[in-house]
């Protein structure tokens, strides 16, 4: 199953970056999440593990939605807390406000700000409307229907 979502996130165009499946990237979870400042809005998917069952629910649902994810400039970032360097645990704590052994989904806007934390999947629609009611998005929808 988890290589079905795989291949649907591959396949959809779905922006998707994973620490734990990506060595080569060298920048820390931090500098990921700054230098998609005012271009992305950020889903940071954290878990404990990659085999975490909310992770799996949480990606379902992002891959099944994959062209409203596109429509709205997102890009999700998995943050596997085994696969973190310590200073990644710690800003990861600190900055996002994510406690060690749990599951969060955090909506970063373009702005850099946390918009939206939960610590259990949220289902696509309502992280949707979140972006949805934020101004920069309202002027973005605006300006598309110019």
């Amino acid at each position: 199953m988890l290589r079905s979502i795989l291949l649907v996130l591959l396949f959809s165009g779905l922006a998707l970056a994973t620490l734990a499946q990506t060595p080569s990237s060298k920048l820390s979870l931090a500098e990921r999440i700054k230098a998609q400042r005012w271009q992305k809005r950020l889903v940071i998917l954290y878990a404990p593990t990659a085999e975490s069952v909310e992770l799996k629910q949480q990606k379902a649902s992002m891959a099944a939605a994959h062209e409203q994810v596109k429509a709205r400039d997102m890009l999700i970032i998995e943050a596997i807390e085994t696969s973190l360097s310590p200073s990644e645990k710690q800003y990861v704590r600190q900055t996002l406000g994510i406690k060690p052994g749990g599951f969060a989904v955090v909506l970063i806007g373009k702005d850099g700000g946390v918009k939206r934390k939960e610590t259990e999947p949220i289902n696509s629609k309502v992280l949707f409307e979140t972006i949805d009611t934020m101004p920069m998005r309202r002027q973005e929808m605006r300006e598309k229907d110019r």
